[in-house]
């Protein structure tokens, strides 16, 4: 609760770098704030900031750079006293370097859960990705970063 007595209620969905499925995210997992991605910089102290009783999401490929990346935002969030509900590890349709799951695996300890969300190739040809159909896969994905940052599916 903030110190006038309100909260907004939306997920806050930073990505680690530019690519990393933040605006995507956003669009399925309304009510959703895209931070967008973070800049090349030393980690900033504002998705902690912002996020403030608030999920925060942090989003990331799922190659080395991106788990490097990803490394570096989590350490920014907590360095300011936030917490990461969710590493969501966004698939690319290649299969994961065995350097990005030993970094993804480091950082399962610093945020509530790591969640692979899988490569949707719809998204490709859609201009849209709040209508393109999603695999079970990826549904049974978002339901876990629903379950784990405490909101229910749209439908109930």
């Amino acid at each position: 609760m903030s110190r006038y007595g309100w909260q907004r209620r939306e997920l806050v969905i930073w990505g680690a770098h530019g690519g990393a499925g933040t605006s995507t995210l956003a669009a399925w997992l309304q009510p959703a704030w895209d931070m967008r991605a973070m800049g090349p910089g030393p980690g900033p102290p504002y998705p902690a900031a912002v996020a403030h009783g608030r999920p925060l999401l942090v989003t990331c490929k799922n190659t080395a750079w991106s788990a490097q990346r990803a490394t570096a935002a989590v350490a920014a969030v907590i360095r300011h006293g936030g917490h990461v509900a969710v590493l969501a590890v966004v698939s690319d349709g290649w299969p994961e370097p065995a350097a990005a799951t030993a970094r993804f695996r480091l950082l399962e300890p610093q945020a509530g859960a790591v969640i692979r969300v899988p490569f949707v190739p719809g998204l490709r040809l859609a201009a849209d990705p709040a209508g393109v159909p999603l695999p079970r896969a990826a549904r049974r994905a978002l339901d876990q970063i629903r379950s784990v940052t405490g909101r229910t599916p749209p439908d109930l």
